[in-house]
């Protein structure tokens, strides 16, 4: 290792000599010691000296050289040690001018916990944990839809619960509901080794690495076991499992004749942008799909990109696949594994699909920053007319927007959105189970709403709004600014009503309205904001109203208790499901007496809102 202060042109001149002409690593660091990009060579005095003796085009990199104090230099055996161990420092520092995961931190990964009896879930946040993490996925649903078949096909435990050898044998837990409903095979009381629950979590490997066959064999081997005890529903409920699983998998086309496993990939790079489509083929078919949005801040080139996402992938989705179809040849290659760069056939179909899929992803991303740059014009304009129409201090960047909901009375609830630099700001967003309201009170429950809201904002020291609508006209604006005069806020900040039929605003002690434009665009960007108060509030109500009729209808129904109500939802997730449930199901869960109840009572409960 070898280190060079003071990266000057001038100064580098002298140093020049002193670095090796072998392949390896160089490390560029800024005057406090961060690193800024790291890189690999087949000769390290000809690529660093490019960086500095070569007339830069690309502004970022004439912004890297400047900001170089330090170089560090790592010789290796080969340009697979360079290759590998550059990615391996990238992976762990993320450089801010390399290539890098964008927004990694939004995308689901599954991870194994490294711990007795391993839990398996879906997470956002990846830490340095000993576990073992899996992605991410790009794809939110798909992920969620790998777990529900992981959970139905091989019963894991999901409580939190420290299971020692030691706190197992001395007794300290006791199983839960998801072991009665057959979810877990209970560890917590030994009614589980750790050895059969270990080999469970091979299973899960195996999935999420694409490779259904080793399950499904270690399920029909279960299953002719429990049928060869006499234990007909353990038998049954495996083959239920294998049905899902079998399910599962035809679910994919199969795309080639060729059975062994294969991975595909395929590029779209433009400016710093790029996408890179991932293919999983297992037997045939494609069992995953993956794009890996990328950040490049510096100029390189397709084969650099791909090389880093293949690597990416391979290392995080743990691929045992020996054969990469790929778009063109790469330089950095992995040892024992055959690039293939199909022309036609199956295989060429198959880059052709991966290809389309990074080709959209790009043009999405172009028309979303469009988007977002014709957004950003318009609401500034907006913003400013809108400051101007309502006489306000300064222009509103941060509006909020409260709206009542509720049907004679039941189910009352408040919503409020914001909007940020005219743009809608949903994690901001705030829903109001009323609290302190009994039976129809519009104005108190616009009160309490705006009362809370404000008051959680002044104890987190929260920079407060420049206006607030409130929807509904005189009374219900009244009601807001008695909560704010509570709070002594009223005068530091614009509150005005917004009647709901005629869209006129008023404000505080203001005898007539103002009527706005109905063809401006502070007057639509109003109505946007009461349009989606509305969207927000009604589905908020609507859930509230769902639940309570689910659970409503439960507890009407006499011999049911609490208990009964909550194991059937947390089975079966909602009053139709119960509905749709055959008898015998019923029976397995709760027993033959009140599974005829329950199936009597509901279907009486049908029979009678069709009358």
């Amino acid at each position: 290792m070898l280190a060079v202060a003071g990266m000057k042109k001038e100064q580098f001149k002298t140093l020049q000599s002193s670095i090796p002409q072998e392949p390896g690593i160089y490390q560029y660091f800024d005057g406090k010691g961060s690193l800024l990009y790291v890189g690999k060579a087949k000769n390290l005095r000809k690529r660093v000296s490019s960086y500095f003796f070569t007339t830069q085009e690309n502004q970022k990199t004439i912004e890297l050289v400047d900001k170089i104090e330090d170089i560090q230099f790592t010789i290796v055996n080969s340009e697979h040690d360079a290759f590998i161990l550059e990615n391996e420092l990238i992976k762990n520092y993320q450089p801010k001018y390399n290539i890098n995961l964008k927004d990694d931190k939004t995308y689901p990964y599954i991870v194994i916990k490294n711990e007795s009896f391993p839990r398996v879930f879906i997470t956002r946040r990846k830490i340095k944990d000993g576990a073992t993490y899996i992605g991410p996925f790009t794809h939110p649903l798909a992920v969620r839809e790998l777990m529900k078949h992981i959970k139905q096909t091989i019963p894991l435990r999901t409580c939190t619960l420290p299971l020692t050898k030691k706190n197992i044998e001395l007794g300290k837990f006791k199983v839960c509901l998801e072991y009665h409903l057959g979810n877990c095979l209970g560890p917590c009381q030994n009614f589980q080794s750790e050895q059969e629950y270990n080999a469970s979590i091979e299973q899960v490997h195996h999935l999420l690495k694409g490779n259904i066959q080793p399950v499904l064999e270690h399920l029909h081997t279960q299953m002719k076991e429990e049928a060869a005890l006499l234990q007909f529903e353990k038998a049954d409920s495996t083959k239920r499992k294998i049905d899902e699983l079998e399910t599962y998998t035809t679910k994919s086309v199969v795309y080639t004749k060729h059975q062994h496993p294969m991975d595909v990939f395929s590029i779209a790079h433009k400016e710093d942008q790029a996408y890179v489509s991932y293919l999983m083929v297992q037997e045939g078919r494609i069992i995953q799909t993956h794009m890996l949005p990328l950040s490049v801040p510096l100029e390189e080139n397709k084969e650099t990109i791909l090389s880093f996402a293949i690597h990416y992938f391979r290392n995080n989705l743990a691929s045992n696949a020996k054969e990469i179809i790929i778009p063109f040849a790469l330089e950095d290659t992995l040892p024992g594994i055959k690039y293939t760069i199909p022309l036609q056939g199956d295989k060429g179909q198959l880059l052709a699909l991966s290809q389309k899929n990074a080709n959209y992803a790009l043009q999405d991303w172009e028309y979303k920053q469009k988007l977002v740059q014709v957004n950003t014009s318009i609401d500034n304009s907006v913003l400013e007319e809108l400051q101007e129409e309502l006489h306000l201090k300064e222009i509103p960047v941060h509006i909020e927007c409260f709206d009542n909901s509720n049907i004679q009375g039941a189910f009352p609830v408040s919503a409020m959105v914001c909007f940020k630099n005219g743009q809608p700001s949903k994690s901001d967003y705030r829903k109001f189970n009323i609290k302190t309201v009994v039976g129809i009170n519009d104005f108190a429950s616009m009160k309490e709403s705006v009362y809370r809201r404000y008051k959680s904002m002044i104890e987190k020291k929260l920079t407060l709004p420049q206006l607030i609508i409130i929807d509904g006209g005189k009374g219900q604006l009244n009601a807001a600014i008695e909560a704010l005069t509570t709070l002594g806020i009223q005068q530091n900040v614009t509150t005005v009503g917004l009647a709901k039929n005629l869209e006129e605003i008023f404000f505080v002690g203001d005898k007539d309205s103002l009527k706005l434009n109905p063809q401006s665009e502070a007057h639509r960007f109003i109505r946007t904001i009461r349009d989606e108060v509305h969207r927000f509030g009604i589905q908020f109500h609507r859930s509230k109203r769902s639940k309570g009729a689910l659970e409503n209808s439960l507890d009407h129904i006499e011999g049911i208790g609490p208990k009964t109500r909550d194991l059937l939802l947390i089975y079966f997730k909602s009053v139709q499901k119960i509905k749709e449930a055959k008898l015998e199901l019923l029976t397995e869960i709760v027993g033959a007496h009140k599974a005829k109840i329950i199936k009597t009572a509901l279907d009486k409960m049908e029979l009678d809102r069709s009358h």
